[in-house]
């Protein structure tokens, strides 16, 4: 006797293994395969070169893994223009791909997701690091170029340039910064050392660790960039170090301090501009 098939195993027990069930998303959820040949760049892409080296590593990676991320595209005329993903795609011709995974969005879509990122971006509650994301989104996948973004944003050039910047960070200044333990100002000076990753780190941990300023984070990065090596970072630290140990004596006994180090030993001398500056620090050291 044959037995009764079961109906208790979903609707997903109905479909082949193989298929694709990205079609029974809506078309502009969807990705779809098209040929390459029906796909060209756009010519108003603000990103007119791309590093050759890179493009070529992309390449192998794609000949390899596949193309891992679907390119965004407008249809017109069932021609297809990249929106996002033109690095992708010069990587997958010199790769010889024949179809490329594409999501299409129509230029309304575009125009909707594009307001929607300039009112995010409007925003007073969002990040330094939020609007570094939104305003290079806007560049790369939306073809929006930087002055254009500022000029929106009613916001300076130069400005929205060292926004978009932050993302260049190292993972632990990014960290930093999004934890509020370093100010966008600090972050400026962590960048000006991307060479060096070895001051950023230094620079970060004094910035959380011992509360420095802004301006005294510049004024590492500053000599740090003319001391690179890392045998300075020790002396650039205990230089900083005496700098906040004057301040705390200065407070301390109403007097301007500086303070000498040489090898194991050193001075500190105290300075005042009038008798009555030096009765008052007397009477100072007297009550200790």
């Amino acid at each position: 006797m044959n037995k009764k098939r079961g109906l208790g195993k979903g609707f997903g027990s109905l479909l082949p293994e193989d298929f694709d069930s990205s079609v029974m998303l809506d078309r502009g959820e969807r990705v779809q395969k098209v040929l390459i040949d029906s796909i060209a760049s756009d010519p108003n892409q603000p990103r007119k070169s791309f590093d050759s080296d890179s493009i070529d590593e992309l390449a192998l990676s794609i000949k390899r893994y596949g193309i891992l991320q679907p390119l965004v595209v407008t249809e017109v005329s069932g021609k297809y223009t990249i929106i996002a993903g033109e690095r992708r795609y010069k990587a997958a011709k010199k790769a010889n791909l024949t179809h490329l995974p594409v999501l299409v969005r129509t230029l309304e879509d575009l125009e909707k997701l594009e307001i929607g990122l300039i009112e995010n971006m409007q925003r007073v509650d969002l990040s330094p690091l939020e609007q570094a994301l939104s305003i290079a989104r806007l560049n790369e996948q939306f073809n929006v170029a930087l002055p254009e973004i500022a000029n929106r944003l009613g916001k300076a050039h130069t400005t929205i340039i060292n926004t978009v910047r932050l993302l260049q960070l190292p993972d632990f200044a990014r960290k930093a910064l999004e934890d509020n333990k370093i100010s966008e100002g600090h972050a400026r000076s962590v960048l000006s050392l991307k060479e060096h990753l070895n001051h950023q780190k230094t620079l970060v941990d004094n910035i959380i660790n011992n509360g420095w300023s802004v301006r005294q984070a510049e004024a590492y990065a500053k000599n740090a960039k003319l001391n690179p090596k890392a045998g300075n970072v020790k002396k650039l630290e205990k230089t900083d170090k005496n700098s906040k140990y004057q301040k705390n004596l200065e407070d301390k006994y109403g007097a301007k301090v500086k303070i000498s180090t040489k090898n194991n030993g050193g001075s500190i001398t105290f300075n005042y501009s009038a008798s009555k500056e030096f009765i008052q620090f007397l009477d100072s050291l007297s009550k200790n």
